[in-house]
């Protein structure tokens, strides 16, 4: 049954898009070129409505059973999401300013969180000892769905980069929530990504429309709730799971801030040096680019899947593994800045000195 409903989301979001494309033109919401841009024509957006409603279709037809415990949590997924998604309209419209869309992600975030029953309530620690949020719980569950959503729309930058990275993350959350016999967990994940899986067929370079706001909203707001779902109130080494299965949008979005900071320009000041822009740069074609961050995303699943069977320690050498490589991209790319290679000088550095 779960299957069918993917291939239905599949399928419905195939058939839908092309109508949203011509609401959205009719309308009026559509894309226009700017310094910041990659696209050179005026596209439609707003895309994302077919993807909404292509998630709506298959939870109609799969109608997945909430945990016990959580039993409002289906209907405020979808009002928290029915929110989400007026927002991005919305912005895709209008344009709207950032403490307004802010306000409507800490909506949709309030309606999960406290109608829903999704919290982060405590942690248990590697070596024993538990940290209880008390309540700090509601607020940091709150940040953890905004800063997330954002973060997918932040990677919103050419065609089929949120909608490809997303799938990817649904899908590595969708396995994983089998591997842990989460079925809720993994029906949504999968209903969502065969939505986006369909979208991308018109999403894919060269693009036919965007998804906007309203899917880039959307889909960031379903992968903060799900990664909640299915990986909270255990311990802090699989708090971290989801982190990594994010690791593309998360750390884009961590070394903007910190590029921005470094520059003083406010944090929320929109540039040209995010890890799209910066592989542009060196030289790869649009599709080239999209398919490198592709394989990161991959790996950053992978990652995540090794790192839920690993014991303590090897969690730990893992995160260090991981943590150097990022670290290592990031300067050879120039994504803080064409400046900034500490780690690279110092092996330069070494290798001087060795020979």
């Amino acid at each position: 049954m779960v299957l069918l409903a993917f291939i239905i989301c599949v399928l419905a979001s195939i058939a839908i898009t092309p109508l949203v494309k011509k609401f959205a033109v009719a309308i009026g919401a559509v894309d226009k070129p700017n310094y910041r841009k990659v696209h050179q024509r005026i596209m439609p957006r707003m895309g994302g409505l077919a993807i909404f409603i292509s998630f709506l279709i298959g939870m109609v037809v799969l109608r997945p059973t909430a945990p016990f415990e959580q039993p409002l949590i289906n209907p405020a997924i979808i009002m928290g999401s029915i929110v989400i998604i007026l927002t991005g309209v919305l912005d895709d419209r209008f344009e709207l300013s950032a403490k307004v869309k802010l306000a409507g992600q800490l909506l949709a975030a309030l309606v999960v969180v406290v109608y829903g029953g999704v919290q982060i309530n405590f942690v248990n620690l590697p070596f024993g000892g538990t940290i209880e949020f008390g309540y700090l719980s509601i607020p940091l569950t709150i940040l953890w769905i905004v800063a997330i959503t954002n973060a997918i729309n932040l990677i919103d930058g050419l065609d089929g980069l949120a909608a490809g990275v997303s799938t990817i993350a649904l899908l590595t959350i969708s396995l994983m929530a089998f591997m842990k016999g989460d079925l809720y967990v993994m029906s949504i994940a999968l209903i969502v990504a065969g939505s986006a899986i369909g979208f991308l067929k018109y999403n894919f370079h060269p693009a036919k429309i965007f998804m906007g706001d309203t899917g880039a909203l959307f889909l960031g707001f379903i992968i903060s709730v799900l990664s909640l779902l299915g990986f909270k109130n255990i311990t802090v080494v699989s708090l971290i799971i989801p982190i990594i299965i994010l690791g593309v949008p998360i750390s884009d979005t961590i070394f903007a801030i910190i590029r921005r900071k470094l520059n003083n320009q406010p944090i929320s000041a929109p540039d040209k040096s995010h890890l799209h822009h910066c592989l542009l740069r060196t030289g790869y074609t649009h599709k080239q680019t999209v398919f490198i961050i592709y394989a990161i995303a991959m790996m950053f699943g992978l990652a995540a899947i090794i790192f839920s069977m690993a014991k303590v320690w090897g969690a730990i050498i893992l995160i260090g593994v991981i943590t150097l490589a990022i670290e290592l991209f990031v300067e050879s790319i120039g994504l803080i800045g064409n400046d900034y290679k500490p780690l690279l000088n110092f092996v330069k550095g070494s290798t001087k000195k060795n020979l």
